[in-house]
């Protein structure tokens, strides 16, 4: 799919769902640890293990400091308590050793790659995560890859059907313009819980599918005088 097809995309989904713009939000370091914490659990519930987090120490050093344990407890609502607390412990650590500090702004300074690819040499952090901090902390053009957009853009044939999530990433980040990774990562998300889920997508009540690959197949078997369903 070329350009063109990633705006009609855009342009359905704004009108379906609205706009969204980037607002400067949190630290680099905040977002960092908040994407470890909603690993695997409700964004309800990762919110809550960060308020708590928060809460229970008075600063990035102090949790730092902090024993696995004690973080652990103060996550419990996150779920995965103790392996995430092993997670926050040792990035938090490994950037003290690198930065000799605990910040991240310094990544706003560098180009997309060598950003990302600093974030991903701290312990248990990917491409997603990374991805994450660049695109919703700094407002750089980093695409995470999630369930939602990975389905979503398979199913529209933006990207082949054997890609990895891993090639996904820079796949559509060379297809969505700069200006439009923040929107399409969010509007995507959106999509697919509400209309294209991973089990029964509601095809027919879906804006995109004249332009969907696979709602294009499953009409093309619908003539053949196969059942259109989809699970």
């Amino acid at each position: 799919m070329g350009e063109v097809s990633v705006k009609q995309i855009l342009d359905l989904l704004v009108e379906e769902y609205g706009n969204r713009e980037w607002q400067p939000g949190q630290s680099p370091l905040s977002v960092l640890v908040q994407t470890i914490l909603s690993q695997n659990t409700s964004d309800r519930n990762s919110k809550r293990a960060f308020e708590s987090l928060l809460a229970s120490f008075g600063n990035w050093e102090d949790i730092a400091g902090a024993g696995i344990d004690d973080i652990a407890d103060s996550i419990k609502a996150g779920g995965l308590g103790r392996v995430k607390a092993k997670y926050i412990e040792q990035v938090l650590e490994e950037i003290r050793r690198k930065r000799d500090g605990l910040e991240l702004d310094f990544l706003r300074r560098l180009p997309l790659g060598e950003a990302r690819d600093w974030l991903r040499q701290l312990p248990g952090v990917g491409m997603k995560t990374a991805s994450c901090v660049l695109l919703f902390s700094l407002g750089m053009p980093a695409l995470p890859v999630d369930t939602h957009v990975f389905r979503v853009a398979k199913r529209l044939g933006l990207i082949d059907s054997k890609a990895s999530v891993e090639q996904a990433h820079k796949l559509l980040e060379s297809l969505i313009p700069p200006e439009d990774v923040y929107r399409f990562h969010l509007l995507l998300i959106e999509h697919g819980r509400k209309v294209c889920k991973a089990q029964r997508p509601r095809c027919y009540q879906c804006e995109l599918r004249r332009l969907c690959a696979d709602y294009t197949l499953l009409a093309l078997d619908s003539k053949e005088g196969y059942e259109l369903s989809y699970t």
